[in-house]
């Protein structure tokens, strides 16, 4: 049982890690998501985060065969780490700053 769930953790974590190189390298979101991902580079980095972070946690954690199950720290680094790729991957849903233009001229150019 072990390895059926490390096996399914490492594919889910590397598919999300792909799937956060494609979007930061080429833009590209899937298409379940791709209309509500306004910025799909910053949704990208949130995803790289959040499998890193959650490949930490599960795999320095929960699934960890030796020792290192009992270290408490470096699984919790792992579930922070994932937390800060989610709000990332929220912020690209939200509008960016748009560029101040500069006032307008009320005088004619001669």
């Amino acid at each position: 049982m072990y390895w059926a769930m490390a096996g399914i953790g490492a594919v889910s974590v590397t598919i999300m890690g792909l799937i956060g190189v494609a979007a930061v390298t080429r833009e590209w979101v899937p298409p379940l998501g791709r209309r509500l991902v306004l910025r799909p580079r910053l949704w990208g980095t949130g995803a790289l985060m959040s499998a890193v972070g959650l490949g930490t946690f599960m795999f320095l954690g929960p699934l960890a065969t030796d020792g290192r199950a009992l270290d408490f720290y470096v699984p919790l680094a792992g579930m922070i780490v994932n937390f800060a790729g989610l709000g990332l991957q929220t912020l690209a849903r939200r509008p960016g700053r748009t560029p101040r233009l500069p006032p307008a001229s009320t005088t004619a150019a001669s």
